[in-house]
């Protein structure tokens, strides 16, 4: 295997953590494998979460009407991005696989790991809205989320009280890494660690060190092409796309139900 890449966008503040040992058997396990490692340790970086007029720098095009979006599209070409997005897109850049780690809050990413996404995925330099998910900018790079839950696995079912963990899960996986092209690998879930015997916890890291071995050959997440939607009808799925699937008793997706039962898993397992 060639040698590999890797990028670890991880997000707790302490080092006893959970999440800093799921975190550091993967900085071994790639590294084991003759990868090269970094790690953005947000909180020890205290990374600016915001989005603001400071990620410009030499002056606003537009200061009537700040556009957070297109100001920093133009200061991405121009070469005027503040030097932490700078650095943290040189590293994505340079990265053939990029793992989130992060423990779960309010059923999505920490805020600073979601201010990394806003402002590091520059429009132009990680999506294009002329070329989206399957077309996108990433398409040839992989990336995963990895995280840890309050919740135990049960409660995140489809009858459980928080719901399928699946439609959890499209908007980040579909709405940000997909949209962006990345070929998204299933993700690892710990469930309730911090609830459960030091033998559990044991076996889930066990679990994960093995799971690493062949992390970068694994099959990403099935999502619907780009081909399979009209561009002249509002990007609308295409009516033989449509019928292809009529006789099946489930929806392509967690998005592209259409009206049918979800897929079960389509966000856990690849090949659903």
């Amino acid at each position: 295997m060639a040698a590999k890449n890797v990028l670890i966008v991880y997000a707790h503040q302490s080092a006893a953590s959970f999440n800093a040992a799921v975190k550091k058997a993967a900085e071994e396990a790639f590294k084991a494998q003759g990868c090269d490692v970094v790690v953005s340790d947000l909180y020890a970086m205290k990374f600016k979460a915001t989005a603001t007029e400071d990620d410009v720098t030499g002056g606003i095009k537009n200061p009537e009407h700040f556009c957070y979006g297109e100001e920093t599209m133009t200061a991405w070409q121009e070469g005027r991005l503040s030097p932490d997005i700078v650095a943290e897109q040189k590293k994505l850049k340079d990265a053939d696989l990029v793992i989130f780690q992060f423990p779960m809050y309010w059923f999505t990413m920490p805020a600073i790991m979601k201010g990394w996404i806003d402002r590091v995925l520059t429009k132009g330099f990680a999506f294009s809205p002329e070329k989206p998910y399957s077309e996108g900018i990433f398409k040839n790079k992989k990336a995963m989320l990895s995280f840890t839950t309050n919740s135990h696995e049960t409660m995140f079912s489809a009858s459980g009280i928080n719901g399928d963990i699946n439609v959890t899960l499209w908007p980040i996986q579909n709405g940000i890494l997909h949209f962006c092209g990345f070929q998204v690998l299933p993700p690892q879930i710990f469930w309730a660690p911090a609830y459960v015997p030091q033998e559990a916890r044991a076996s889930m890291l066990e679990t994960w060190t093995g799971r690493l071995q062949g992390l970068l050959n694994e099959a990403p997440l099935s999502f619907a092409p780009c081909d399979s939607f009209d561009l002249e009808k509002g990007f609308q799925m295409k009516v033989d796309v449509q019928e292809k699937h009529s006789g099946s008793p489930y929806g392509l997706t967690v998005g592209h139900h259409l009206g049918k039962p979800l897929p079960p898993n389509s966000q856990m397992k690849a090949g659903v």
